[in-house]
């Protein structure tokens, strides 16, 4: 896989790398970017043995609430279906396993998770990037977490796990920072298997009887906010190195490429921020809280549209001026120096983190020369 492969001919001044499953984990945890959600019950596998999936990278095949349960049986056979056939392509060298995106399972819970892997074999396991864990809580962590390390000991695969927060005891300040202590407590011996903590957005809405609408973000919706920063604070923290994914964007439609070229006359940042329109409402929302979204340091975002994949992954990229500033930051080994465009002074301990953590998202989406050239690389 590679990020941005919808567009081939855009001149990079830093390529994005090729990575896949087996990519080194602190690396690969920056490289989710749009993960795009979908039914169990979905059939993509025509378009993954064809390359067809262009702008997606990484993929969740749900078990839980993107189905009925009457369908969980039907689910469960199409994804080992899925396993099947790539795996067969990919031993008959039809494919590699860098054509096929990074693919996950959302479970339902632990019971048809230890049910479902029971049914793995090593060529299923192989193709397999992962699972996600859904409403994962002090109560479910440790078996979720212990079952997924056997599976690995057992078939001696490399498999991640995505654990999502969501539940009422994280929504409720009463219970949170405890919640949030024992879950990173858990979480620690099994470190090496997380490649990324997920939010639910949607779920914490719903406990407070909310909805974001479509002209403002989540970061509008106090009580989620508040959910979000003390999860940020917890598993964001620099000397930790996780990675936290933002929460979905709900809203899409349709757009065209006139559209986008009215933001290259402008000042994109600014023209969103003050909510000028530019496309629709929907693509400026989604742009608008992406912004937001690496601004407090999330890594990547949940989608549930196709379509919505090219926004987040091309605002995951690195202007050349951020990468300079973190090159020189790591380059040098204290005080504080004049940036090279001469506008900003980097501050060579303080801002040692940040450039590491820029660093390694220029190595999964690349440089690109401005913010301009984020918007281009859209264009496709």
């Amino acid at each position: 896989m590679r990020h941005h492969q919808y567009n081939p001919g855009f001149q990079f001044v830093k390529e994005p790398i090729e990575f896949d499953k087996y990519t080194e984990k602190n690396v690969l945890q920056y490289c989710l970017g749009a993960t795009l959600y979908m039914p169990g019950t979905k059939e993509i596998l025509n378009k993954i043995l064809n390359k067809e999936l262009k702008d997606i990278t990484s993929i969740v095949m749900d078990f839980e609430d993107a189905i009925k349960e009457s369908d969980l049986q039907r689910a469960e056979e199409n994804v080992l279906f899925h396993l099947d056939k790539m795996a067969d392509a990919i031993n008959n060298n039809l494919i590699s396993i860098g054509d096929i995106p990074l693919i996950f399972l959302r479970v339902r819970n632990t019971n048809q998770f230890k049910s479902f892997t029971a049914q793995l074999t090593k060529n299923r396991v192989s193709v397999l990037t992962g699972f996600v864990f859904p409403k994962f809580d002090a109560a479910n962590a440790f078996e979720y977490l212990q079952l997924l390390e056997n599976i690995c000991t057992e078939h001696n695969e490399i498999l991640f796990g995505m654990p999502i927060l969501e539940g009422k005891t994280i929504a409720y300040k009463e219970t949170r920072y405890h919640e949030l202590m024992i879950l990173k407590k858990i979480i620690e011996p099994f470190k090496k298997r997380i490649l990324n903590i997920r939010v639910g957005g949607t779920d914490f809405s719903a406990l407070f009887g909310v909805r974001r609408g479509i002209n403002y973000s989540i970061y509008d919706i106090m009580t989620v906010r508040d959910s979000l920063s003390d999860i940020l604070n917890f598993f964001n923290r620099a000397e930790d190195d996780y990675s936290v994914s933002a929460p979905v964007w709900e809203y899409f439609l349709a757009h065209n490429k006139d559209d986008i070229y009215k933001l290259l006359q402008g000042d994109i940042h600014k023209s969103l921020l003050n909510k000028t329109p530019i496309i629709n409402e929907a693509i400026d929302g989604l742009l608008r809280e992406v912004i937001l979204d690496k601004a407090n340091g999330f890594i990547g975002k949940t989608i549930i549209h196709p379509s919505h994949a090219r926004f987040v992954n091309a605002m995951q990229t690195t202007t050349k001026e951020e990468y300079d500033d973190a090159r020189q930051i790591i380059e040098n080994s204290g005080g504080v120096i004049k940036s090279a465009n001469s506008n900003k002074m980097n501050e060579i301990n303080p801002h040692r983190n940040w450039a590491k953590r820029i660093v390694l998202r220029a190595t999964a989406f690349g440089v690109v020369e401005n913010d301009i050239s984020m918007l281009k690389l859209i264009l496709g």
